[in-house]
């Protein structure tokens, strides 16, 4: 009886495997919005004023981070959690492949979000004549929170490792 409960519970954990897979699809609906974008911007570049472009191009980084973020999540959830990816030997293979821990995983989540924090920020700050003084406080408040929950992880992180 034991046994069958814990292959059971081992088992559950292909469930977890639309779930990263669905990933996918949120990857797919950010490249659609991507080129969205682009295809808006092109047309009307000489037109745009030069904070206008260059806020629209910090949006484009922005979802770029987060495209690598959902990769990095998908992959190296999957591989955590459910089953080794068996990529062939002759086909292009990431570096980071099967060297990502739960804990590096993290970490790099951590890391991601303060820099597409930090992006968001930065595009406020390019725009902050027209947000209120309190709302740009938030903006900074939120941001260091971002900041200081990923060197308290990290901290944390390399305490546990010694």
């Amino acid at each position: 009886m034991e046994r069958f409960f814990e292959n059971a519970m081992y088992a559950t954990r292909w469930l977890l495997a639309p779930i990263y897979f669905g990933l996918s699809f949120a990857l797919l609906a950010l490249c659609l919005k991507f080129f969205q974008e682009v295809y808006h911007i092109l047309p009307n570049v000489f037109e745009k004023a030069e904070s206008d472009l260059i806020l629209v191009l910090l949006s484009l980084i922005d979802m770029a981070l987060v495209g690598g973020l959902i990769v990095m999540v998908m992959i190296s959830g999957y591989e955590n959690f459910v089953s080794q990816l068996d990529i062939d030997e002759g086909k292009e293979k990431l570096d980071w492949l099967g060297k990502m821990d739960s804990s590096s995983l993290k970490m790099k989540v951590a890391a991601s979000i303060v820099a597409i924090s930090s992006i968001h920020l930065l595009r406020v700050f390019m725009d902050a004549q027209k947000i209120e003084n309190d709302k740009l406080l938030w903006y900074v408040v939120i941001h260091m929170t971002f900041v200081l929950s990923a060197f308290a992880m990290g901290y944390l992180d390399r305490l546990t490792k010694h």
